[in-house]
Order: structure tokens, then C-alpha cells, then sequence
């Protein structure tokens, strides 16, 4: 058992004062904090061990291959991967999507082909999609999204074709926060032969993600928001795709034999991971996803729904807030508020909060058609993790307040 205040103290920057005021960080959606097990893993390497993986048979390198393929065994255990060649380290979920998109468009996808996203997805899963469109002279469709924020499936089957090639699409919308029915898509792709990539960014964080369940055919995350350290992502990958797509860059590592007629590649995973990895940061994965396994905890879970009612309720009740984003009995919304005020500029209402002591993100959040659909520029969005207490809420909530009727004045 285990108490978001018990949690907190393993994260040494929520002891910070800004401004004079204690830190409330409510941007966890973009990047949560780091535990100590992480920065003392990132130190131990940086100072003891760092060496080159793989290459060399002194200590050190030693040391450091340890700890980077311990992590690799780690992220395969917590995401149920099959097998550990699964799993592909990137820097983040943009260069895992950019991984598949480049490297599964060079391998089935051709002229007059269809991809499918969707219209909640961030930047980073759209964009990697149109540059491979535009390579393979194929063509986009999306599934549309409704009023509150809900993927409308029903129209999936209409958009499906004989010349769709993958669906790509986000478990859960980084500005909406709903979880989508991504399991209801994956199987209604599979039953015409599609595979599907899931964006797992958010994902990944908040619900428990067993790719085998699942049966998506991509997976794809970023450490930094799961609380590894920055530039570091997963790429879970079926077999059957690794071992047919050809290689997203060359250079050490990544071959077999080198000649000037001829190159043959590695065995996955390293057929993808040309260059010298980011190591020391790739083996916080393992004390990230052993500090994920703890939050799991019925009473931490608990303390979190009891915010989510909290703030949906609060929110709903502030005069010309419109919240995007609704939570229904029939789904499941995470802790994520993006939010517009009438007649007040989501840029203004952060700078305010900042300086009361809170970090919030505000602007179009890298989903710029999510915006459009909805008709604003940009939204406010707050984003609680496991080590975010009620008091912190209630204080978001008083000083948001505060700060409209300052803006308002």
C-alpha cells in the first residue's frame, strides 16, 4: 500500500519552491518528474560506467551492456512482449512512429495505397504518415471525432478499403484524455488483414498495456513521460514486421558484414538501433517501469479517482469554462483537463498560474487539427500523475479561479 505523498518523496524536484510558492506540477502529460532510482541509474553509469555498448570486451562497456539489455528485458516483462527482440530503443515515440512509417512504407506500401489515422492524434503521429504519403504517392483518410472527444468507430468500417495498407492511431489523445477502444480497432483491422500502430505515448502510462492482449502489430512510447529520463522510447514490434521491413538508418551496429559491394544487417533488435545508443539514459527504462509496477496500487488509484471527480466537477462548475474531452459510463477518461475560458487567453491564465506556483501547458499541445476541430487556437491543460495530492488540486482549482476573475477585471 502506498499514499501519493509516500510517492512523492522519491521525486526530489517536488520539493522545489517557485516563485516563493511550493511547485504544483501539472504538466505530466508532456513530461513527468524523475524518481531518484532514475537519476541515481543515470549518475551510476555516467560516472562509472561509460563505455560504448556492445563493442568492446573491457568493464565498462560491459557494465553498461548489462544495464542497457536488463532494461531492454524489463520493458519486454512489463509490456508482455513475446520476445525480447520485440523491442526496439529509440529516443521517443516520435522517432519509433518515424521508424515504422519510413520503414514498413518501404516495405508493402505503394502508389494508389490508403493509411488511416485519426483526427485526435498528435503531430508526431500524422506527420511521419504524410511524408511517407507523399514518398509512396499514397493517400491519408481519418476517423473523425465527435463533440465530446470520442473516436467515432462506426465510421472506421466505411473508411477501410482494399488498398488501406496500416491504421495508425493514439491509445489515449494527449489533449482529450479518453481512452480510446483501441482493442475494438485493432480487431476490426485485423479481420481485413491490417495491421495497426498504437501510439502509446500516453498510454503507456495509464492503463496496463499487454501488447499480446492487445495484438497490435506497432507500440510506441516515450521514456520521459513514464519517468525514465528524456531521449529515451520503445518500439514494440512483432517479429514478422522486423524481420521483413529493411533497416531506418545505417552505420555501426546495425550490419552484419560490411563490403563496398554489399552490406548485410544484424539480428533485430539491433537491425534498428544503428549508432551508439543513448545508454546510461535507456537503462533508467528498468527503474521506470519497476516504479510504474508501485503506482499500481489500489489506494494510489483510489486517491486518483477521487481527484478526477474533483476536478471534473470543479471544472464544470466555473462560469463559461468549456472542458474538451467528456468522460462517459461506456469509457474511461485519465486524469488530463484541456480547457478554453471565455473572453481569457489560455497563454495568459498559464502565466498567472505559473507564478502562483503551478505548471500547467498551455497552446495547440502538438495537435493542431485537434484544435481545429474543436475551434480554438489553443487550450489550457492540466495533467495529474500518482505523486499529485487533493491539496494541489484544490489549490489548481482556488487559483485558477482567481486568475480569470484577474483576467476578467
Amino acid at each position: 500500500m502506498a499514499t501519493s505523498s509516500e510517492i512523492r518523496k522519491q521525486f526530489p524536484i517536488l520539493e522545489r519552491k517557485v516563485y516563493g510558492k511550493n511547485l504544483v506540477y501539472l504538466d505530466n502529460a508532456a513530461t513527468a518528474q524523475r524518481p531518484r532510482g532514475v537519476i541515481d541509474t543515470w549518475n551510476r553509469i555516467s560516472v562509472e560506467s561509460n563505455a560504448n555498448i556492445h563493442r568492446a570486451v573491457h568493464l565498462l562497456s560491459s557494465e553498461a551492456t548489462d544495464a542497457y539489455e536488463a532494461a531492454r528485458d524489463a520493458v519486454r516483462d512489463f509490456l508482455n512482449a513475446s520476445d525480447r527482440k520485440e523491442i526496439i530503443f529509440t529516443s521517443g515515440t516520435t522517432a519509433s512512429i518515424n521508424l515504422v512509417a519510413f520503414c514498413f512504407g518501404e516495405a508493402y506500401v505503394h502508389e494508389g495505397d490508403e493509411i488511416i489515422v485519426s483526427a485526435v492524434e498528435h503531430h508526431s503521429n500524422i506527420v511521419p504518415w504524410q511524408l511517407m504519403c507523399i514518398r509512396k504517392k499514397a493517400s491519408l483518410k481519418v476517423i473523425p471525432v465527435d463533440e465530446d472527444g470520442h473516436l467515432m468507430i462506426d465510421a472506421l468500417d466505411g473508411l477501410i478499403s482494399d488498398r488501406t495498407r496500416i491504421i495508425a492511431v493514439t491509445q489515449i489523445s494527449n489533449v482529450l484524455g479518453i481512452v480510446n477502444p483501441v482493442k475494438e480497432i485493432i480487431s476490426k483491422a485485423h479481420a481485413r488483414g491490417i495491421p495497426v500502430l498504437v501510439d502509446g505515448a500516453q498510454g503507456i502510462v495509464h492503463c496496463n498495456v499487454d501488447v499480446q492482449d492487445l495484438d497490435c502489430d506497432f507500440y510506441a512510447f516515450s521514456g520521459h513521460k513514464l519517468y525514465a529520463a528524456t531521449g529515451t522510447g520503445v518500439l514494440y514490434a512483432k517479429k514478422k514486421f522486423l524481420e521483413e521491413m529493411p533497416p531506418y538508418m545505417g552505420g555501426g551496429e546495425m550490419v552484419g558484414t560490411v563490403t563496398f559491394e554489399a552490406t548485410s544487417y544484424a539480428d533485430i533488435p539491433h537491425k534498428y538501433e544503428a549508432g551508439t545508443q543513448n545508454f546510461a539514459s535507456s537503462a533508467t527504462l528498468k527503474d521506470a517501469v519497476e516504479l510504474c509496477k508501485v503506482l499500481r496500487d489500489k489506494e494510489l488509484e483510489s486517491e486518483i479517482e477521487q481527484i478526477s471527480v474533483y476536478m471534473e466537477n470543479e471544472l464544470k462548475k466555473i462560469e463559461g469554462l468549456r472542458l474538451y474531452g467528456i468522460s462517459r459510463e461506456d469509457g474511461k477518461k485519465i486524469p488530463l483537463y484541456s480547457f478554453t475560458v471565455d473572453g481569457v487567453h489560455h497563454e495568459d491564465l498559464a502565466l498567472i498560474l505559473d507564478k502562483m506556483g503551478i505548471a500547467v501547458r498551455s497552446g495547440q499541445m502538438c495537435a493542431e487539427p485537434v484544435m481545429t476541430r474543436f475551434g480554438v487556437t489553443g487550450m489550457l491543460r492540466a495533467s495529474f500523475a500518482p505523486y499529485n495530492t487533493m491539496e494541489e488540486a484544490e489549490y489548481f482549482i482556488k487559483s485558477l479561479k482567481r486568475a480569470i476573475a484577474m483576467l476578467k477585471d
